[in-house]
């Protein structure tokens, strides 16, 4: 064998695996309506564009210090201060290709072989793979849809071990768009201080909040909680700004000086990106507000339509640009002899007879579930949910002597 086995215990990404089939069916000249994708499609902000020309014409394109130049770091150090009270020092600030890139590089930094790494599910699909990658073992709480897709505190607490190293929280989520309150948060808070475990607070979608919801960072609780917090986010989501690929992580300076430590051995970020990316974090933040009224009417207007479906049901998504319905209803149906069983043969469906693409829950450990998102135009949403809704309408329900007789020769 002569690939390293380290390789096996990894999957691709699904959500890039769904995306390249609906890539190659549209260079194909196949109408495919893209719903998969978890990126905003508004443009980067002008003011972002115009400050990475101005970095190249001004020939900033060398390499940089392998953490970040120091004005992005206070640029970083400042947002966070306005947006959530927190102090950071440039020493626990690191910039990265990413917030995936600060998310793989944290997991190497923290996580020593057979430590427990405790992930709330539906996850964000790269969290469990990297742990594994990292020879630490990922530990999954069932965020229930009745518990609208957040773990309860009774959860944590069984779920702790003596190897637990730490609790991995994406707030907002990703694929569910749940928000957790403060309140909700303090009570996680009680028992990572009680039982000395570090939280990764991944706040990615931290600006794209709705319906007037207050979001709260889980470092802002508390000197004591922040000294065991490491939060990611980055510029991706917010500003637009997925192909410029900049990531951050604040946390203490030990861990992300760990960090530092491998990533002088991988790569620093892009000269030209970061300078972009301090427009984007110091510049007018109005754009922001507005794109996200227009993400909360996409989602209002995707919720309107999916009430009216029969047998499927949902959680009104707080934050991020996702829908994730329960479809389950529609498993053990078929169409044209093709029966329905799971979460990824319903997203096949999708794409091969309605052009659609949605990305499959049991990607994200939920297989009850799809993933729709609703970044994407109102009319590419609008003719997507019209040929999701049009699709689930034929499939029929397996008569049960054919049901048995599919098992039996299955």
């Amino acid at each position: 064998m002569s690939i390293a086995k380290r390789i096996y215990k990894i999957k691709t990404s699904p959500t890039l695996q769904i995306t390249t089939k609906a890539r190659a069916m549209i260079a194909k000249g196949i109408n495919v309506i893209d719903l998969s994708v978890g990126e905003p499609d508004f443009p980067s902000p002008q003011n972002v564009k115009k400050a990475g020309k101005k970095a190249i014409d001004e020939d900033f394109t060398k390499y940089t210090p392998v953490d970040g130049i120091s004005e992005l770091k206070k640029a970083i150090i400042k947002r966070l201060k306005e947006d959530h009270g927190l102090e950071y020092k440039p020493s626990q600030i690191i910039v990265c290709n990413g917030a995936k890139g600060a998310f793989y590089h944290l997991i190497l930094a923290l996580i020593n072989e057979g430590d427990e790494v405790i992930i709330p599910s539906p996850y964000w699909v790269t969290y469990p793979e990297v742990v594994s990658l990292a020879e630490g073992k990922p530990i999954f709480i069932d965020a229930k849809e009745e518990n609208n897709f957040l773990i309860t505190p009774e959860q944590l607490k069984r779920a702790i071990t003596s190897r637990t190293k730490a609790l991995v929280l994406n707030n907002p989520c990703n694929p569910t768009g749940a928000v957790y309150s403060r309140a909700e948060l303090e009570k996680i808070a009680d028992i990572v201080l009680e039982k000395n475990i570090y939280v990764i607070s991944d706040e990615i979608y931290e600006k794209l909040i709705y319906d007037d919801f207050k979001f709260c960072s889980f470092a802002s609780l508390g000197e004591e909680v922040k000294k065991k917090t490491i939060l990611i986010n980055g510029v991706s989501k917010t500003y637009s700004m997925t192909g410029w690929r900049i990531g951050y992580a604040a946390g203490p300076a030990e861990i992300i000086e760990g960090m530092k430590r491998i990533q002088s051995h991988s790569s620093n970020p892009s000269s030209i990106s970061q300078k972009a990316s301090i427009e984007a974090l110091s510049g007018s933040q109005h754009e922001v507000l507005q794109r996200v009224k227009e993400f909360q009417n996409r989602r209002n207007y995707l919720l309107t339509r999916l009430q009216t479906v029969p047998g499927i049901s949902f959680v009104k998504p707080k934050g991020a640009f996702y829908v994730f319905p329960n479809v389950s209803s529609y498993y053990d149906k078929e169409f044209n002899g093709i029966r329905i069983r799971n979460s990824i043969e319903l997203s096949d469906y999708f794409l091969k007879y309605a052009n659609v693409a949605v990305v499959p829950g049991n990607s994200f450990g939920a297989d009850n579930y799809i993933r729709i998102s609703y970044a994407t135009s109102m009319e590419n949403l609008e003719k997507g949910i019209d040929r999701i809704i049009n699709a689930l309408s034929k499939l029929k329900t397996v008569p049960k002597t054919k049901y048995f007789a599919l098992n039996n020769k299955n």
